[in-house]
């Protein structure tokens, strides 16, 4: 097994993920049975078994795959499936630092740049997961995410994300931090200098005693309030490791309904029943 997935590899049921390992791991059974499924599309079976393995296992379900079939199981699964059950199995296949690499660069393609996909990713990942993801970006598309994030953004905008990628944790003072942000917006003409400094200078716990900061799981639920099918799989599968169980938890303090019942109401058939997978259960 690949060193990088071990810790994945070793969660126990005790992390705020909803997807954990498969304690009865098989990798040559699963990968027989997805050579199976994916000859006779039979998508129930690709999601139980996808949905039901820790991404360290689904790395070496693919490589078992491969070694049997001498094919991709990307590949197979863009066969077999379309749509956004497709979407959604095959961001499962990646690894954690890969997809969120693909989403970065997802919300910079195409027309125009999806500014809250960008936002979602840099603020809520450590400094150092976010030197992960630069490094995969560059070996995933031979471009420099940072020179990426130049060319699609402008303004205070891109002195905001630029900041992000590049946060830092230190000490800082609560109430000067308040007060400075207080002035900042009280000028005649508002000056976002502060606002960016504190926002990606700061730690987490000292953010949260800044009233004007929400906390990220209920950034996240927010995100999730749209229902709009990218964003909603974006979410779940990013976070399906490590707090899921946190953000469920504001998306029902948020909304009043559970993120199990919602998904319920938007989405349907095989989709549906892999989303509900991940998200696994009514709070």
């Amino acid at each position: 097994m690949d060193m990088e997935y071990l810790p994945s590899y070793e969660m126990s049921w005790g992390t705020l993920g909803t997807v954990r390992p498969f304690l009865n791991f098989h990798a040559k059974r699963d990968a027989l049975n997805i050579q199976t499924a994916l000859k006779q599309k039979d998508a129930p079976t690709l999601i139980k078994i996808l949905t039901n393995r820790s991404n360290a296992q689904r790395q070496i379900i693919a490589q078992v795959f491969k070694t049997i079939t001498e094919k991709e199981l990307s590949s197979g699964l863009k066969k077999a499936l379309s749509g956004e059950l497709e979407n959604l199995l095959l961001a499962l296949l990646m690894t954690p630092l890969q997809f969120e690499a693909y989403r970065l660069r997802q919300s910079m393609e195409g027309i125009g740049t999806d500014e809250e996909g960008l936002l979602e990713i840099l603020c809520t990942r450590s400094p150092k997961a976010l030197a992960n993801i630069t490094s995969t970006y560059k070996e995933q598309y031979n471009k420099d995410l940072e020179t990426d994030l130049k060319g699609e953004t402008s303004g205070d905008f891109a002195k905001l994300v630029l900041a992000l990628l590049k946060k830092k944790k230190v000490v800082g003072m609560v109430q000067r931090d308040t007060e400075a942000l207080a002035e900042a917006i009280n000028q005649a003409k508002a000056d976002p200098g502060p606002w960016i400094t504190i926002l990606t200078t700061r730690d987490a716990e000292h953010l949260n005693k800044v009233r004007c900061i929400q906390s990220p799981n209920l950034y996240l639920a927010q995100r999730l309030e749209t229902m709009k099918a990218a964003i909603v799989q974006g979410v779940m599968v990013s976070h399906s490791e490590e707090d899921l169980l946190c953000v469920r938890v504001a998306y029902l303090r948020q909304t009043g309904t559970s993120l199990y019942t919602a998904l319920q109401k938007q989405f349907k058939g095989d989709h549906l029943q892999a989303l509900l997978a991940i998200c696994r259960s009514e709070d």
